[in-house]
């Protein structure tokens, strides 16, 4: 199901992918889900369930809120 705006999940997932030289592949081997799956979650067309949110966070040892957002994350730089 995708979201609408007002229950969309925002998330900073590629950008900590870039920042460690994670690819979609690696990381969805690392949580156990398709590689599909990591795109749809970047792009904001899936919102992952509790479980995958926490095992995400997890896997980049940070805080579940510094990756989930139910309002946009600033941008950064200019």
């Amino acid at each position: 199901m995708s979201p609408t705006a007002n229950d969309q999940v925002h998330n900073r997932i590629a950008m900590l992918r870039a920042e460690r030289g994670i690819s979609r592949r690696q990381l969805s081997d690392a949580l156990g889900v398709h590689y599909q799956t990591v795109g749809y979650l970047e792009r904001g067309e899936y919102s992952p369930s509790l479980e995958l949110a926490l095992r995400i966070a997890a896997h980049f040892e940070v805080p579940v809120e510094v990756i989930f957002s139910l309002e946009p994350f600033p941008r950064l730089g200019t």
